[in-house]
């Protein structure tokens, strides 16, 4: 603690905290819209998510806050048909917190490389279209009825005569003062000013020419005080698992981006597992004091790294900007009006998509354009927390798909001056020769067909041959690869010829017993490997010359 609070840093901590929790406070208003809930949940998440992760993220500058993402796997949860809609999103947001602390206390972090690019590249973008199309009925005052966001979209397209005028000319104006803005010299703050200015439009339309535009208060009661901690609901917890299992994985994905984005200051790399921790922390504190689900926020994280943080307690200065703000100022809280957040969210939803990282996903290959567009239609068109759990066993069938056909099979030929090459395999194993066969790549079960359709084929004219398999640096065979091995075995010793294997573990001598395979070769066929590279095959290697000449003569 005497650490952070040197006088030479708690200057520039604060000054970031001001900055991150000035602008937190329209964000956090907006998440709360962009999840279908009080926004007063999205508020507290931010304060007390920020507050509760601070101490616990292996990255210095990590803002846990209700994240776009996040959020719409909070809407598409339906928890209005819960009995308690409110205390039921509180539930969420502790059970999300639980989930992330037990994966992060068991290495959860080690998942991230089982989701592909393209995965994540389709999923980010969908996100930000969803973003945009559920705020154009806050933006314009038409309300669908439509199953989904894509159709309610199409449906505001075909009914632009029944938009709300008043609301549409607030949130348009929001629109443009946002983008303007932010690219002067207020940068972040744009945000804010924007906001307020469209708030204060909305606010002297309604009261000089009897506008009726909607304002926060008239979606939700705005007290002056900080919220009570409340107990989780136990009858929700069945109903919200599987959401809270998609939301930790959402944080998982986005806390990684986070830790990449905004490096520490003193270079100490991030703990992607620790992170998780972090968040989950964040969450259980979010979810106790009333608020949302959060996440590790990329934005947030720039911005207060942006404004000259230099230690993590410039997130408790935003945080205690934020409560100062629900405790002095919540009456200004109360006439946001809702155009001008919708507003808010959809720059935010336009600038989550990246063209360039959809180009470079789509140079790579139709495979990854295929799940790159698969995964983004599912995120478009079904309910995120399906989406998301699509994504990932999505992500471990392209892996194995990809690792499968991987297999790469050469020929080790043994040169009379002693040197060692590899040449492409011959086809079909010729009669009364030693040929010596190399995989590479990884072998298990699903590459065992690939594997077998590239070893040199077994023909009637194979006779009196050697195949030697070198499996150095195989670990573990598995039941299928076994039987691949087995079935060889059996034809080349029909044609009178044998199979010999030269292996590096006890393991997988025991899987080539119990698999049958040390019955056809023998247990002289199975050669031990040593820590000498080249050793036990070449001995091998003279072994089955030895046993061809012998059946050649």
């Amino acid at each position: 603690m005497r650490r952070l609070l040197r006088r030479e840093t708690l200057g520039r901590d604060a000054v970031a905290g001001v900055v991150l929790g000035v602008e937190s406070v329209p964000d956090g208003l907006a998440s709360g819209v962009l999840a279908g809930v009080n926004p007063l949940a999205g508020l507290y998440a931010y304060l007390f998510g920020m507050a509760g992760a601070a101490f616990f993220t292996s990255s210095s500058f990590m803002a846990v806050q209700a994240t776009g993402a996040m959020a719409l796997v909070v809407a598409d949860t339906d928890l209005a048909s819960r009995a308690d809609p409110d205390r039921a999103l509180f539930t969420l947001a502790m059970l999300t917190g639980l989930v992330m602390l037990i994966a992060g206390l068991l290495r959860g972090g080690r998942l991230l490389r089982f989701v592909p690019t393209a995965v994540m590249t389709g999923f980010v973008t969908a996100v930000g279209v969803n973003i945009v199309l559920g705020q154009l009925a806050n933006l314009t005052g038409y309300e669908s009825d439509a199953a989904n966001r894509v159709l309610r979209a199409f449906d505001l397209v075909l009914h632009l005569v029944r938009v709300d005028v008043p609301t549409t000319v607030v949130g348009i104006v929001s629109l443009a003062l946002i983008v303007v803005l932010t690219r002067t010299p207020l940068k972040s703050f744009g945000l804010v000013v924007a906001v307020a200015a469209g708030s204060l439009l909305a606010f002297a339309t309604t009261l000089w020419f009897d506008w009726d535009v909607a304002t926060v208060a008239d979606i939700a009661d705005v007290p002056s005080g900080l919220p009570a901690p409340v107990v989780p609901s136990l009858d929700d917890v069945a109903y919200l698992l599987l959401p809270a299992i998609s939301l930790a994985f959402v944080g998982l994905v986005q806390g990684a981006a986070v830790s990449a984005g905004v490096p520490n200051l003193d270079g100490r790399p991030a703990d992607a597992s620790r992170d998780f921790v972090g968040q989950g922390a964040g969450n259980l504190v979010a979810g106790v004091f009333q608020g949302m689900p959060v996440g590790g926020s990329m934005s947030a994280s720039a911005l207060i790294a942006a404004a000259g943080a230099r230690t993590r307690l410039a997130l408790l200065f935003a945080s205690a900007v934020m409560a100062a703000v629900i405790l002095f100022a919540s009456g200004v809280v109360a006439f946001i009006a809702m155009p001008s957040l919708a507003a808010l969210l959809i720059v935010v939803g336009i600038g989550s998509i990246k063209p360039a990282k959809v180009v470079s996903v789509a140079r790579t290959g139709a495979v990854q354009i295929a799940v790159m567009a698969v995964t983004f239609v599912l995120t478009l068109v079904v309910p995120l927390q399906y989406a998301v759990l699509v994504g990932v066993g999505l992500g471990i069938v392209m892996f194995v798909v990809q690792q499968s056909n991987r297999i790469r099979v050469r020929q080790v030929e043994f040169r009379a001056d002693g040197r060692i090459r590899e040449i492409e395999p011959v086809e079909v194993v010729p009669a009364h020769e030693v040929v010596v066969v190399q995989p590479y790549g990884s072998l298990f079960f699903a590459s065992a067909p690939v594997f077998e359709a590239r070893l040199p084929r077994v023909a009637p004219t194979s006779t009196g041959s050697v195949v030697i398999l070198r499996l150095r640096g195989v670990d573990q065979l598995g039941l299928s690869l076994v039987e691949v091995l087995r079935r060889y075995a059996v034809d080349l010793r029909d044609r009178g010829s044998a199979l010999r294997l030269v292996v590096t573990t006890e393991e997988v001598v025991s899987q080539l017993r119990h698999g049958g395979v040390t019955e056809v070769v023998g247990d002289d066929g199975v050669y031990r490997g040593t820590e000498w590279l080249g050793e036990t095959v070449r001995t091998a290697h003279r072994d089955a010359l030895a046993w061809v000449a012998a059946r050649s003569g």
